[in-house]
């Protein structure tokens, strides 16, 4: 199968696919885990090169990747829960998209998820702290939430959130489990559960702790096209 323009940018160690945005609409990112600090800034390098009118994403940076992003970069760089963000942001062309999470101890996730979405041109807007234990807090946000176009919904423990925001929106629900909780969450496999036996309609789920899958998912929901 033959693609227009690059496909792939080879630099030894791996094969950076450029050509992701005209094929799918949506950027590449770098999974910075399991990577040096070395090979991160030199991938996000490649993307920068290829698309300089897009912001390049590293996700699951740690303390040493991120000092050595910033090093590389400079005050190009936005970092966000372990997010690396070279570039400037594109203007939104899809959404709104509202990130809703249960707890504070969500937000890593649910910002991963965000900022994911900021990078591929969408309106994402952060709902923070309304988890099913003080179901208020979610009640006064209903209005804003049916707005959305789609929503992420970001949970761990019980991870009966999401079952209840689909029953109050009619836009599609993207569940995101979290490994926090006790012993019994089992790292995220007891929400997870919860979510894909969701007696709410609409609700699709992501793997554990995978905001950036979720914003993903969210993209190709949205339709999001534009290649920058």
């Amino acid at each position: 199968m033959h693609f227009e323009g690059e496909a792939y940018r080879d630099l030894g160690w791996a094969k950076i696919d450029v050509g992701r945005p005209a094929r799918t609409g949506t950027a590449e990112a770098v999974y910075a885990a399991g990577k040096t600090p070395e090979q991160v800034v030199g991938a996000l390098a490649a993307l920068r090169e290829a698309h300089p009118a897009r912001v390049a994403v590293a996700t699951r940076c740690d303390a040493a990747c991120v000092e050595a992003v910033r090093a590389a970069f400079g005050p190009e760089v936005l970092v966000e829960s372990g997010v690396c963000a070279v570039g400037a942001f594109p203007a939104a062309e899809a959404g709104p998209l509202a990130v809703v999470c249960a707890g504070t101890s969500d937000l890593p996730v649910a910002r991963e998820a965000e900022v994911v979405a900021l990078a591929n041109g969408i309106d994402a807007r952060l709902v923070a702290d309304v988890g099913v234990a003080g179901l208020h807090r979610l009640l006064d946000k209903v209005g804003e939430l049916r707005e959305a176009a789609c929503v992420i919904v970001v949970a761990g423990m019980d991870g009966a959130l999401p079952s209840v925001v689909a029953g109050l929106v009619s836009a599609p629900v993207v569940a995101v489990p979290t490994s926090v909780g006790y012993g019994a969450a089992f790292g995220g496999l007891a929400p997870l559960l919860t979510m894909l036996n969701s007696c709410s309609p609409g609700v699709s789920v992501v793997n554990i702790d995978n905001g950036f899958g979720a914003a993903m998912s969210a993209a190709r929901i949205l339709g999001v096209k534009a290649e920058r």
